[in-house]
């Protein structure tokens, strides 16, 4: 099992950044692929991004290609979202996840691939 715990949520304006992370402990955290979701109000949780276990490929939600960016550091345990040029439509609970690191693309963006998540962290985007 592994334990992750995000931070860097907030409130910013229409157009601003923020950087969420992701600390895992109790599990080799090389081992594993990572993913970003989000939760609106009322809406099913969807995907944002994920990495694979060496941060050599990474994927994106055609709704956040070219405004986020995901990455890893092995040595620290952590997993990043690097969000810019931000949206009302960003506006979620977003959400760390964990799974074994397969090698099979498909399950990157299912979130019942995923084993373990943290308690999500809230985005709010201001207009």
């Amino acid at each position: 099992q592994v334990q992750l715990v995000e931070s860097g949520g907030g409130l910013v304006q229409v157009g601003g950044s923020l950087r969420l992370s992701c600390a895992a402990s109790g599990r080799t955290f090389s081992s594993l692929a990572m993913g970003w979701f989000r939760q609106a109000p009322g809406k099913e949780r969807e995907f944002v991004s994920g990495i694979n276990w060496s941060g050599s490929r990474t994927y994106y939600a055609d709704s956040v290609k070219g405004r986020f960016t995901i990455s890893r550091d092995n040595g620290k345990n952590m997993v990043y979202l690097q969000m810019d040029s931000l949206k009302p439509d960003d506006t979620a609970v977003y959400y760390c996840a964990a799974r074994p690191n397969t090698g099979i693309v498909a399950l990157t963006y299912r979130p019942t691939a995923y084993d373990d998540w943290g308690q999500g962290a809230q985005v709010t985007v201001s207009s």
